[in-house]
């Protein structure tokens, strides 16, 4: 299957990179460039791309409202692109529903990777950026745990708390005493529920809804 890409930058130079880049790969395709936020935007609903590649600043609206527009119309992906590693657009672009954060100054590697990671539908945020994130909304967690979702079932529930601190599939699987695929499939219904488009979405509800506080290991029933 082709994966189908928008490029989304102000810069001609740099949408020629990309596209060039992109372009090398037999399951990549860019369909599509735009050199503002409303073209992003009216480019996205027109073509129904899996991906777009989407510039922080841009003329007209910038990326993060495209960003919310842009998921607000359909299923397409966004991954956050910038020359700028700035916590405030890293949160806003999570906040907007980004599935991915990625540098301009990335590899070619990286940004190949970047486009067939989201596509997927896994989330594009390294350890270290995960860890800033937890970090982030531990700091501005409830004070007081929230219930259980009622969407969840108990042992749906464990799993979104370990996912929360930020462990993975075979650290949860052997805290749970789990098989791996019993958790991949936990952590969909999770997400599938939940409404939430990938793991790094749910660490931010997690925390936001008080499921998981610092100090907590899970929020009371």
């Amino acid at each position: 299957m082709t994966l189908r890409v928008l490029l989304a930058d102000d810069q001609d130079l740099v949408r020629a990179g990309f596209r060039v880049i992109l372009g090398m790969e037999d399951d990549i395709e860019v369909v599509g460039e735009a050199g503002d936020g409303l073209a992003a935007v009216e480019l996205a609903a027109r073509l129904r791309p899996d991906v777009v590649l989407m510039d922080v600043q841009m003329p007209g609206i910038d990326g993060l409202e495209a960003t919310r527009r842009v998921l607000g119309a359909g299923d397409t992906r966004v991954v956050i692109l910038t020359t700028f590693d700035r916590e405030d657009y890293l949160f806003e672009a999570l906040r907007a529903g980004a599935s991915g954060f990625l540098l301009k100054n990335a590899s070619p590697e990286d940004l190949v990777e970047a486009v067939r990671i989201v596509a997927r539908g896994d989330a594009l945020l390294s350890p270290e950026v995960t860890r800033r994130v937890i970090a982030r909304f531990s700091a501005s967690a409830p004070a007081v745990p929230a219930h259980r979702p009622p969407e969840l079932t108990d042992r749906e529930f464990e799993v979104l708390v370990k996912l929360a601190r930020g462990a993975s599939n075979a650290e949860i699987a052997k805290e749970l005493y789990l098989g791996e695929t019993t958790v991949k499939t936990h952590v969909s219904r999770v997400l599938t529920k939940l409404g939430l488009r990938d793991r790094t979405h749910a660490v931010v509800f997690a925390y936001e809804m008080g499921i998981v506080a610092p100090g907590v290991g899970r929020a009371e029933d």
